[in-house]
């Protein structure tokens, strides 16, 4: 019978760990989670965290990083299997209100934690490093848009991440204040805002 090897073991348990703090760090947020309180809402023991994680630094690097690698491909589907601007713009906004639907809390974590990057050094190589991948992800969506309609980009990547998510934080905002009905307006944004990103004619 096959056996795991140690080192997928203790993967496989900080995986499990991130899981768990994740829905703490979610509900709570960054600041007012303790690593003490992230292991009392999860089903190991404080010793357990600090056996995997130095310090709640660690965990909460660790944590965002696992669930924003799952992130970085949301879009894919929508870039490869849209055939015509419209059905990209249409699969896009809604994949955007579904995340926001679906997954709130852990957006919520994430602006949490970009902000509290600018303020905590510790955090910054790692929210650089996947706001980088996010901007990616993004691009690669205009630059389908633009094959789709033969016109190039206006705009540089960062500026189009830069558009495209303010447009999204709105939207969580909203949603967290108002719940699902204000999501209904997004798509008809990102249907205003598309086209500015390419060269006109």
């Amino acid at each position: 019978m096959p056996t795991t090897r140690p080192v997928d073991k203790y993967d496989r348990r900080r995986d499990e760990l991130a899981e768990s703090a994740l829905t703490t760090l979610g509900a709570v947020g960054y600041a007012r989670a303790s690593l003490r309180e992230i292991a009392g809402n999860s089903p190991f023991s404080h010793g357990v965290v600090h056996y995997y994680f130095e310090d709640k630094l660690e965990l909460v690097i660790y944590s965002v990083r696992y669930y924003k690698a799952r992130c970085v491909t949301r879009y894919d589907a929508v870039v490869r299997d849209s055939t015509t601007a419209d059905e990209l713009i249409d699969a896009f906004g809604a994949k955007l209100a579904q995340t926001i639907r679906e997954e709130a809390p852990m957006h919520r974590l994430w602006y949490d934690l970009r902000t509290q990057s600018m303020f905590e050094e510790g955090l910054r190589e790692a929210i650089t490093e996947i706001d980088a991948a996010l901007e990616a992800m993004i691009w690669r969506v205009i630059e389908r848009y633009s094959a789709l309609t033969g016109r190039r980009p206006a705009v540089t990547s960062p500026a189009a991440y830069g558009m495209l998510d303010g447009l999204f934080q709105q939207a969580l905002l909203a949603f967290t204040a108002g719940g699902e009905a204000v999501l209904a307006g997004l798509s008809g944004q990102i249907r205003a805002v598309l086209p500015l990103m390419l060269a006109q004619g």
